[in-house]
């Protein structure tokens, strides 16, 4: 490889994930292998702008790898934004002799280190940390996993309940833009309707699917719901159901940010140890203003407007799967 990079900083923005720390550990170790300093960047972008860093080695990152979180923690910046604040972060990145970045985040925090790469040049690269899973040039981003595993554990004890009564929970789920954790999540618990963002179900639909449960003397019903649903959230919906029929007893469970803590499944450990690795190769080889991205089991490097111009969308064979075992 060719090494003209002497100092590599790494930080975390936005949404913390499970495996987060795998991917620190990973670029750390990989710079300890390639003999390149790595320097921490606490708090993201804001701990940038303020010089906030941290020398990093081989043993500081030790014990880190089953931690859910971030050891770097993570900020959202107003003042990155703005090119004065931009301008404040490259002098500390010169005072502190940082020369690339990695940043592990999803797509804010690219949008930001596409911007700082397009107006100061700094050798960068991203690694997709984000448990919606919603980021195109991926099949899986580093939490995605753990997050949806959450999710199902939750889903498994709430049908224990439920089956005790004669009972109708939605269970509401992370995913304001995404459906990939309701979808699987659904699928995996037994769900007997999923709402998610990118389908046309109706509200009317949805009862449609439960009166047909009524009608069958479905004792129970499990409903999930993922948070940026365009018919309503669950406690909406929940109210909606209500007002129709009075054969279920309703209840509504929020899951809520349950699902980004924990220590992440042994999944998004290796995910995060392998484009942890292969961001740090990236740089040393002279890939700049890039995602690091794992297809078909393999790694591959996406330039941002690739990631940007798409979403990673839901499959169609999953939506008929969930729709087949709901009857």
């Amino acid at each position: 490889m060719s090494n003209k990079i002497s100092k590599i900083g790494v930080f975390t923005s936005g949404g913390d994930a499970p495996g987060m720390n795998a991917a620190i550990r990973a670029v750390v170790r990989a710079c300890a292998y390639y003999k390149v300093e790595c320097v921490g960047v606490l708090r993201g972008y804001e701990g940038m702008i303020e010089g906030d860093f941290e020398q990093l080695d081989a043993r500081s990152v030790g014990n880190i790898l089953q931690r859910g979180g971030t050891v770097l923690k993570s900020a959202r910046s107003k003042e990155f934004r703005t090119p004065e604040g931009r301008l404040k972060a490259l002098g500390k990145l010169r005072s502190e002799g940082i020369d690339a970045l990695i940043a592990i985040g999803g797509d804010g925090t690219f949008t930001g280190l596409h911007k700082f790469y397009q107006e100061f040049a700094i050798p960068s690269i991203c690694i997709p940390g984000t448990i919606d899973n919603d980021l195109s040039g991926t099949d899986y981003t580093i939490g995605y996993d753990t997050a949806t595993n959450t999710a199902v554990e939750a889903i498994d004890k709430i049908r224990d309940t439920a089956l005790s009564h004669n009972r109708l929970f939605f269970i509401e789920v992370m995913g304001r833009n995404s459906g990939y954790i309701a979808i699987n999540s659904g699928i995996a618990g037994g769900a007997a309707a999923i709402v998610i963002p990118e389908e046309t179900m109706t509200f009317e639909e949805l009862y449609k699917i439960l009166g047909e449960g009524e009608e069958t003397n479905k004792k129970s019903n499990l409903v999930v719901v993922a948070e940026g649903s365009k018919i309503g959230d669950a406690h909406t919906l929940a109210k909606k159901v209500a007002e129709r029929s009075s054969y279920f007893d309703i209840k509504v469970t929020v899951l809520g940010h349950l699902q980004r803590g924990g220590a992440p499944t042994y999944f998004d450990r290796v995910l995060a140890s392998r484009m942890g690795i292969a961001a740090v190769e990236g740089l040393l080889d002279g890939k700049n203003d890039v995602m690091v991205g794992i297809k078909d089991n393999k790694i591959v490097y996406n330039d941002f407007d690739t990631i940007m111009q798409s979403h990673h969308e839901i499959d169609d064979e999953s939506l008929r799967i969930a729709k087949i075992l709901s009857i």
